[in-house]
């Protein structure tokens, strides 16, 4: 081989082992954007958020060689200009084409989440919810050593895992961790709501009476008509991170919670959802039956079902919250003031 040619050979072969994608040196730490009028982040000590970690947390949430067939990632069923939901599904389908059995849930501000994770509070930790869709043969039907083999065998990842880690060892623990890293970085604090509690908007006069039907109690024996959302949504996050019966029916098909804890106290209870950016996240409910806001509003209005297990704060709207429908579009107005444009387009999260 001429010499001029062995250089050019040496050079392609140098710049095919080049990664933009790897961050080199120390391991630094992540620079969280954490909102000033959110209380502080409950970061976790035992996995602190790294720049080398999170990078690959993101890059292994949108790959596709997580799935059996490579063919769907994390982001397959959780959209970033939905709020990391599956906007078009009730339910979403995985590789083998079934339907999955309840709805995507939106993926921002986990880092408050602190009461267990999926619909029914199954996983304990992030890292460990983030590896059970991996193995779920109605979602990516793969299972973890695969997946570990397969990483091993790209040159990119093993460089990606010594970055965060310390060496290249890839392991599905370490897999979890970094996705957790990547969730935990999603941060949804940039609404008209946000902007309004900083001084720098204001509500529409239809946005702020849905505010006080929002944060107003039904107690139709004192006078007071709301619509009694604050008892479940009424902190920063819109959620109170309990797992409740909101009276979605009488007899449950899916138990809900007791799947998990074996407790009959505890059928047809679900996790309460985050109500941010919840203009975009629909379908509604642990299983997409909801189409819009306005069936959502609907439901607590007119549609209570009882059971032995709906939550106290349900009873006393048992019979409807009586809202005409000019406050029904003032509640939804509402509502809609807590979208988030900024995070669902923020070029950082894909």
């Amino acid at each position: 081989m001429k010499r001029g040619v062995l250089c050019i050979f040496i050079l392609i072969a140098l710049a095919s082992c080049r990664d933009d994608e790897v961050i080199r040196g120390p391991l630094q730490p992540f620079s969280l954007e954490w909102p000033a009028h959110f209380p502080p982040p409950p970061l976790r000590a035992d996995n602190p958020l790294t720049e080398q970690g999170v990078v690959l947390g993101k890059k292994l949430f949108f790959d596709p060689i997580l799935s059996s067939d490579r063919t769907q990632s994390c982001a397959s069923c959780h959209h970033q200009p939905d709020g990391f939901t599956d906007r078009k599904n009730a339910l979403s389908r995985g590789v083998l084409g079934q339907l999955g059995t309840r709805n995507s849930m939106p993926l921002f501000n986990l880092l408050l989440h602190n009461n267990g994770f999926f619909w029914d509070g199954r996983s304990v930790k992030l890292r460990e919810q983030a590896l059970l869709p991996i193995q779920d043969h109605l979602e990516m039907n793969e299972n973890l050593p695969n997946v570990v083999s397969k990483l091993n065998d790209i040159r990119t990842y093993r460089l990606m895992f010594d970055a965060a880690f310390g060496n290249k060892e890839i392991t599905s623990e370490r897999i979890g961790l970094a996705l957790e890293q990547y969730m935990y970085s999603l941060v949804s604090g940039d609404s008209k709501f946000d902007r309004v509690q900083r001084g720098l908007d204001t509500f529409s006069i239809s946005e702020k009476k849905g505010q006080i039907l929002f944060n107003t109690e039904f107690n139709p024996s004192s006078g007071i008509k709301g619509a009694d959302c604050f008892h479940c949504h009424g902190d920063i996050n819109f959620t109170n991170n309990e797992y409740l019966n909101n009276g979605l029916d009488s007899v449950f098909a899916d138990k809900g919670r007791a799947l998990v804890t074996g407790r009959v106290n505890d059928e047809g209870k679900f996790k309460v959802p985050s109500l941010r950016n919840v203009e975009v996240t629909g379908p509604y409910m642990h299983d997409g039956r909801m189409k819009t806001l306005e069936e959502v509003v609907e439901h607590y209005n007119s549609g209570i079902r009882f059971s032995s297990t709906l939550d106290p704060n349900m009873h006393t709207i048992r019979q409807g919250l009586q809202l005409t429908a000019s406050e029904k579009r003032d509640l939804v107005n509402f509502l809609k003031t807590l979208t988030d444009q900024t995070y669902l387009n923020n070029p950082k999260y894909r």
